[in-house]
Order: structure tokens, then sequence, then C-alpha cells
């Protein structure tokens, strides 16, 4: 079984760091994109099992895209996962409020990343 995965983060070393840490499950590929705008291009091109993104990011924020997606009713039952250095309890709460499945804090360990990306991606399979 293959899955795919869009990961939304405006720094190149991060988003690099975050795709090769998940491409290391089995049956994962993943598609980037350098922002929320850059993802709502990317978004209509692929079926998508999983998105992860950031939450500072230029133009379309991290919590404006999750807004974007719990709205639309293709990407609605996506699981989503933040990954950002926002680490207050209200910034998890406004995340996990708009639509996050999971909220992750950078730097982040890579087998917590995996392990919460393979919760969301057996879920749906």
């Amino acid at each position: 079984m293959s899955f795919h995965v869009l990961v939304v983060e405006d720094s190149g070393a991060m988003r690099t760091l975050i795709a090769s840490t998940i491409e290391e499950l089995e049956g994962v590929e993943t598609s980037e994109a350098s922002s929320g705008f850059d993802a709502l291009r990317v978004l209509p091109r692929g079926d998508f099992d999983l998105i992860i993104t950031d939450i500072n990011m230029p133009d379309i924020n991290g919590l404006e895209l999750i807004k974007f997606i719990r709205d639309n009713k293709k990407y609605r039952d996506t699981p989503l996962i933040i990954i950002s250095t926002e680490s207050s309890q209200r910034d998890r709460e406004r995340g996990l409020a708009l639509g996050a499945n999971a909220y992750l804090v950078k730097p982040f360990e890579p087998s917590v990343l995996k392990e919460t990306v393979s919760r969301y991606l057996m879920k749906g399979a």
C-alpha cells in the first residue's frame, strides 16, 4: 500500500528533513509546498492521505490553510499534522480546534514524527 503526504513548510531545510524522515516509512511518498499559497496550488494535483503543515509562513499561514482544508469537502477528512516552533498551550489548542489531528513542536524527534504519521496513515488504511 502506498501513501501520499503533502509537506507544507517555508524553510527548505526543514521541509527536506520532514520529507526524508517520513519517506523512511514503507510506502510513503511526499510532495512539497513552500508556503500556504503554494499548498493551495499543489492540493488539487494529487490525492493526499495526510497533510503536514507549519504555522508561521508567508502569505497564507498554516492556520488559514487548515481552515481552508477543513472547509473543503474534498479534503475535510484528510488527517492533518501541525509541526511548529509555536509551543504554547494556546497555540496547540488553536491548531487542534481548527481541525488539526496532531501538533508537534520543533525541534521534533524523528521517531515521534514517524510514529504520528504512521498512526494517521494506518487509521485510514
